[in-house]
C-alpha cells in the first residue's frame, strides 16, 4: 500500500499492511528547526509562502518519515482572515493571535468572513495544490481549527467562556458564525485536493468546558463540519481532544468524525473504550519525542500499537527542538511492522 491508500484505509476501518504513522499539521505540527534546514524554509516565512510552506511539510515526510503532508503549521490562519491580530513567531516559535477580532458578544457582527482568494489562507490552498503535483501518494491533510478554539481566538477566552453560561444565545450565534467560516474555509481546501480534514479543538477540552458545555457547544459544531465534509467530498475526519478525555465520558463516542485524537495522559486501552467505534490515533508524549532516546520512542511506538492504535501519532504538536532522529525512531516503530492488522 502507498501512504495514501494506507492511511484512508485506516479512517475507513479497512484493513492495512500496518498502522500509518501521521503527525497532522495545524495544531500538531511537525516543522521541527532541524526540518526547516533541511528544506531550506523556515518559520515565519513558511507560514505566508505558498512554495516554502509546501517544501517544508514534504520534508517532515521524506526526512522525518512522517507518512503525510499537513497545512498549515498553526492554529491562526482562520482567526487572522476573520480579523484578529496575529504575530507570525520566529523561527522557533508558532503564531499567535496579539488581539482579538471583537471585544464583546454584542461585536460579532463585526467579525469579516474568511475569504479563501486571499492572505494565508490562500496560502494555505495553493500549497494543497503543489503537494498534490509533488507527492500525489502521500495523502495531504487540511487542518482547521476547531470551533471552540477559534471561537476563543476571536474574543477574550474569559468572556467566551464566560458568556456560555450567563447568555448562551449570543454564545451559540458566534459559534454559528465561527462554523460557517470554517465550512468557506475548509471548502476550498477540500477543492484543492485535500484528502483528510483534521479538527483540533484544544480549546473544547472537557477540563475547561465540562460534559454540559462540551455537549452543548462543542459537539454539536463539530460535527455539522465532519458531516458536511464527509457528505459533500467523502472525505474522512479526525479530531483531536486535548487534555483529560475521561472526564467526558462516552461524549467522546458522539463526536462523528471517522477518528478520535487525544493526549499522552489517555491511554489507547482508555480511548478505545470511551469510543469503542472509532480509530483510534495517538499518542505519543511529545515530551519524550523531545527529550528521549530513539530506542525508547521506538518501543514506546511499539507499545502503541500492540495496545490497538489505529494511526500511530504525538500526541500533540511536536516542540521545533524534536531531534529528527527521534521522529525517525517513531517512524521506526510502524516500519518494523509487518503484520497486517484490522483498524
Amino acid at each position: 500500500m502507498n501512504q495514501k491508500e494506507r492511511l484512508l484505509s485506516a479512517l475507513g476501518g479497512k484493513p492495512a499492511d500496518r498502522p500509518p504513522f501521521i503527525c497532522p499539521g495545524g495544531m500538531m505540527n511537525m516543522a521541527v528547526t532541524e526540518l526547516m534546514d533541511a528544506a531550506e524554509s523556515c518559520w515565519p516565512e513558511a507560514h505566508s509562502d505558498a512554495e516554502k510552506m509546501a517544501r517544508l511539510t514534504l520534508a517532515a515526510s521524506r526526512v522525518g518519515g512522517i507518512e503525510n503532508t499537513g497545512v498549515p503549521f498553526c492554529m491562526t490562519v482562520e482567526a487572522e482572515a476573520m480579523g484578529a491580530q496575529v504575530y507570525l513567531g520566529s523561527r522557533g516559535n508558532e503564531p499567535r493571535v496579539t488581539e482579538y477580532a471583537i471585544a464583546s458578544f454584542d461585536e460579532i457582527n463585526r467579525l469579516r468572513s474568511i475569504d479563501p482568494g486571499k492572505g494565508r489562507a490562500k496560502v494555505c490552498i495553493d500549497a494543497i495544490r503543489i503537494l498534490k503535483k509533488e507527492a500525489p501518494q502521500t495523502p495531504v491533510i487540511a487542518n482547521l481549527t476547531g470551533p471552540v478554539s477559534l471561537a476563543s481566538s476571536l474574543i477574550d477566552p474569559l468572556v467566551f467562556y464566560k458568556g456560555l453560561i450567563t447568555d448562551s444565545q449570543k454564545a451559540h450565534k458566534l459559534m454559528e458564525a465561527v462554523t460557517e467560516n470554517l465550512i468557506r474555509f475548509g471548502d476550498a481546501l477540500a477543492e484543492a485536493g485535500a484528502d483528510v480534514i483534521c479538527i483540533a479543538d484544544p480549546s473544547a477540552s472537557g477540563e475547561i468546558l465540562g460534559k454540559k458545555a462540551f455537549a452543548e457547544f462543542a459537539i454539536p459544531y463539530i460535527n455539522i463540519l465532519v458531516n458536511y465534509f464527509r457528505e459533500e467530498y467523502g472525505t474522512p475526519s479526525i479530531v483531536h481532544i486535548c487534555g483529560d478525555v475521561r472526564c467526558l465520558g462516552s461524549l467522546l463516542s458522539e463526536i462523528a468524525a471517522e477518528s478520535i485524537s487525544v493526549d499522552a495522559m489517555v491511554s489507547i486501552k482508555t480511548l478505545k473504550e470511551l469510543a469503542p467505534a472509532k480509530v483510534s490515533m495517538g499518542n505519543v508524549s511529545t515530551y519524550l519525542l523531545e527529550k528521549g532516546a530513539p530506542d525508547d520512542i521506538t518501543k514506546h511506538g511499539e507499545r502503541c500499537m500492540k495496545g490497538g492504535v489505529g494511526i500511530l501519532a504525538p500526541a500533540c504538536g511536536i516542540s521545533p527542538r524534536t531531534p529528527v532522529v527521534n521522529i525517525k525512531g517513531l517512524s521506526r516503530a510502524v516500519f518494523e511492522s509487518s503484520s497486517t492488522v484490522k483498524l
